[in-house]
């Protein structure tokens, strides 16, 4: 299932996507898309409906953020071997954790606000998982039974914040509107090999990611099973999982995004976002 979240920001709708790319309103079946709704016997539930007899949404509607009342936005840095070779950092040893502020979280084609006396705002397209139950000291080999599904995240960063201005990224990483979450929910019976996924990234038409979950250090299992021993995980929490290469800061000479600049990022079989930059009022 493709679930999704449709309408103004703050008045959002559950919603499902059909076989044709239909947006279908879900309101009769759940409250929310959220931690709530994403238990098995619930993802069971709405899998067995017949959305086909669900109200069509009008494709222009505006999508939110995927999934809502969002706990914790935990990410993990430099989780590509070639990524972190871009960056010029050694291959981590354990997962690197830093947050999100989830004030961050915003629908999947919204605009990216330009934070006042940003000089270095760059992007990331990341596979982001979405907790389904409650994981608390999980091994790695059960860890997908707590995982719900996925996402796209857009981790948007700020890099004059994230590197130079202390020793903690979450000041970078958590301005509003740096993280896109959607435009859907995936449910993992949908991909058959997570750890082979395809993504991209594109500014202004060029092509700047091109990278694939399998150049992966730690898998989402592995990611899933290593914060549950330090956390516990809650239904509705989001772990965005780093991003492949071709990051603006790894290009030669940097390259950051400006006001009016375009954004579009996909990842096979969970959709595209796109977004543009505007200034900070």
């Amino acid at each position: 299932m493709k679930l999704l979240r449709f309408g103004a920001v703050g008045a959002e709708k559950p919603g499902i996507l059909d076989s044709q790319g239909n947006i279908r309103d879900l309101s009769s079946a759940v409250p929310d898309i959220d931690g709530q709704t994403l238990s098995q016997a619930n993802l069971s539930r709405l899998s067995a409906m017949d959305i086909k007899s669900l109200p069509i949404v009008d494709a222009e509607t505006r999508l939110g953020a995927c999934v809502n009342n969002v706990g914790k936005f935990i990410c993990i840095g430099l989780n590509y071997a070639d990524h972190a070779a871009e960056s010029n950092m050694p291959i981590p040893d354990e997962p690197e954790v830093f947050s999100k502020f989830t004030s961050a979280i915003s629908g999947p084609n919204d605009h990216i606000i330009k934070p006042k006396n940003s000089t270095k705002l760059d992007w990331e397209v990341e596979l982001a998982i979405v907790i389904g139950k409650s994981a608390s000291y999980v091994s790695e080999q059960d860890a997908e039974d707590y995982i719900a599904g996925y996402c796209i995240c857009n981790d948007i960063s700020e890099r004059n914040f994230q590197l130079e201005r202390g020793c903690q990224w979450d000041k970078g990483k958590g301005c509003d509107t740096f993280g896109p979450l959607g435009p859907y929910l995936v449910t993992k019976d949908e991909i058959s090999d997570i750890t082979n996924v395809a993504m991209w990234l594109e500014v202004n038409g060029k092509r700047y990611q091109n990278g694939n979950t399998n150049t992966m250090i730690f898998s989402p299992a592995y990611i899933v099973s290593y914060l549950s021993q330090f956390t516990t995980l809650q239904p509705g929490d989001v772990i965005s999982t780093g991003t492949p290469p071709g990051v603006g800061l790894g290009q030669t000479p940097p390259t950051y995004l400006s006001v009016g600049d375009e954004i579009s990022l996909g990842i096979d079989g969970m959709g595209v976002q796109k977004q543009v930059v505007v200034e900070c009022e």
